[in-house]
C-alpha cells in the first residue's frame, strides 16, 4: 500500500509540475505576441474595484483598532487624573470651622461615585466601539481571502484554458496537413508494398490523427468547464460584494458616531458634577477670604477710632464734595441700568491715589461694574460709580476702581 501510495503521490506532483511548465510556456507565448489571450475587461474592472476595496477596508480597520488603543490609554490617562485629584483634595480647604464635616463628607462621597461611574462609562464605550464596529468590520473583511484565492485560480485555469484551445488548433492543422498528405500519389516504397497493407498504412495514419484530435477536444472541454464554473461564480460575487461597502461604511461610521455623542453627553454630566464640586470649592475659598478680610478692616476702623488724630498719621484724607440735600448713601429702590454686577457698600474711608481711583467714606454705596477689558483688572480691585451720582446724574461716567476689602457685598 505504501507503494501504491507512493506512486499516485509521484503522479500527481508529476502531474502539476506539467501544468505549471504548460502555463508558464502559454504566458510566455502570449507575451510575446504569438498565442492570443482571452480577455474580459468587466471582469478585470470588477478584480481593480476588489483590490481597491481590500486596500480600504484593510485601513479602516487598521484605524479602528488604533483608535480604541486611543481611548484605552485616554481611558488610563484620565483614571490617573482623577486620582491624583483625590490624592491632592485637602479636606482643610473647606475650613474645618467654616464648613460642616457632614457636608464635606457628601461632597467627597459624590466626588467618588463620579469616579466610579467615569470607570464605567469608558469601559462601556470602548466595550460598545469593539462591539459595533471593530467586530463588524473584522466580520467584513473575512470574506476576502477566500475570494481572493478563487480570483488567482480562475487566472490559473484560464491559462489552462487557453493552453488547451491552441492546442486543439493545433491539432486541427496538423490533421488537415495529414489528410492532405494521405491524398498525395504513393510514393516509390509505398506502392512496393502489397495493396492490403498500403490500406493498412492509412487507415493507421487516420487512426492515430483522430485519436490525437479527440484527446485534445476532450482536454479543452474539461479546461473550458472548470474556468468557466469559478468565472461565472465570481462575476455575479464582485459586483455584490462592492456595492456592499456602502452598507458596511455607514454602519461603522454611524455607531461610532453614535457611541461618542452618547459617551460624550454622559461624561458631560459628570464633569459638569465635578465642576460644581471645584466652584463649591472656590466659593468656600472667597468665602473664607471674605471673613478675614472682614476681621482685618474692623480692626483698622477700630484702632482708628481709638487714635487721637495726628498730621502724619497713615490715615486717609476724605475728600470734599457737595452732594445734593435730597441723595442718601442708602440702598435705592430706582431701576439700575443692565450693566451693574452688584452693589457693594463701603466698610471704611478709602482715599484715592490715583486719578483711575474712586474716593470712598465708610456707608458709601457702590455700584460695581464689569471691567472693559478682563485683562486689566488687578487681583482684589473693582470699578464702580457711587450710587449717589447715579441717583443725581443718571449716568454711569464717573466711575473708578477701589479695593474690594474695603467694602461689603449687598
Amino acid at each position: 500500500m505504501a507503494e501504491v501510495g507512493k506512486g499516485v503521490n509521484a503522479g500527481k506532483l508529476a502531474s502539476n509540475v506539467q501544468k505549471r511548465l504548460t502555463r508558464a510556456q502559454e504566458k510566455v507565448m502570449q507575451k510575446l505576441g504569438k498565442a492570443d489571450e482571452t480577455k474580459d475587461t468587466a471582469f478585470e474592472e470588477g478584480v481593480v474595484n476588489f483590490n481597491k476595496q481590500l486596500a480600504d477596508g484593510t485601513k479602516l480597520q487598521k484605524d479602528l483598532k488604533a483608535y480604541l488603543v486611543a481611548v484605552k490609554t485616554m481611558h488610563e490617562c484620565s483614571k490617573r487624573l482623577h486620582d491624583c485629584l483625590a490624592e491632592m483634595y485637602d479636606p482643610e480647604w473647606f475650613g474645618k470651622e467654616e464648613v460642616d464635616s457632614i457636608a464635606e463628607e457628601m461632597i467627597e462621597k459624590e466626588m467618588d461615585n463620579n469616579l466610579e461611574d467615569t470607570d464605567l462609562l469608558w469601559q462601556d464605550f470602548h466595550q460598545n466601539l469593539t462591539d459595533n464596529a471593530l467586530i463588524s468590520m473584522d466580520a467584513y473583511l473575512a470574506q476576502f481571502p477566500d475570494i481572493k484565492t478563487r480570483i488567482a485560480k480562475r487566472d490559473r485555469k484560464l491559462v489552462d484554458f487557453d493552453s488547451a484551445r491552441h492546442h486543439f488548433a493545433s491539432i486541427q492543422k496538423g490533421k488537415k496537413k495529414d489528410e492532405a498528405k494521405i491524398a498525395k500519389p504513393l510514393t516509390l516504397v509505398e506502392k512496393a508494398a502489397p495493396v492490403w497493407a498500403q490500406g493498412i498504412i492509412t487507415a493507421h495514419q487516420i487512426a492515430q490523427t483522430n485519436l490525437s484530435r479527440n484527446q485534445a477536444e476532450e482536454e479543452l472541454g474539461r479546461a473550458q468547464k472548470v474556468f468557466e464554473e469559478i468565472n461565472y461564480d465570481l462575476q455575479e460575487e464582485l459586483p455584490t460584494l462592492w456595492n456592499s461597502r456602502v452598507g458596511v461604511y455607514v454602519n461603522t461610521f454611524q455607531n461610532v458616531a453614535g457611541l461618542e455623542e452618547k459617551f460624550h453627553r454622559e461624561m458631560g454630566k459628570l464633569n459638569q458634577n465635578l465642576s460644581d464640586v471645584m466652584t463649591k470649592l472656590d466659593e468656600q475659598r472667597l468665602a473664607k477670604k471674605g471673613v478675614k478680610t472682614a476681621s482685618i478692616g474692623k480692626s483698622s476702623e477700630e484702632a482708628a477710632n481709638h487714635s487721637p488724630p495726628d498730621s502724619g498719621s497713615d490715615a486717609p484724607k476724605s475728600p470734599q464734595k457737595n452732594e445734593a440735600p435730597t441723595v442718601t448713601n442708602g440702598s435705592s429702590e430706582a431701576e439700575l441700568p443692565p450693566s451693574v454686577l452688584y452693589k457693594v457698600k463701603a466698610m471704611h474711608d478709602y482715599g484715592a491715589t490715583d486719578s483711575d481711583e474712586l474716593d470712598l467714606k465708610a456707608g458709601d454705596i457702590v455700584l460695581v461694574l464689569p471691567f472693559a477689558n478682563p485683562d486689566e483688572q488687578d487681583d482684589g480691585w473693582l470699578v464702580g460709580v457711587k450710587e449717589s451720582h447715579w441717583l443725581e446724574n443718571k449716568n454711569l461716567l464717573v466711575k473708578g476702581v477701589f479695593p474690594e476689602n474695603f467694602t461689603q457685598k449687598l
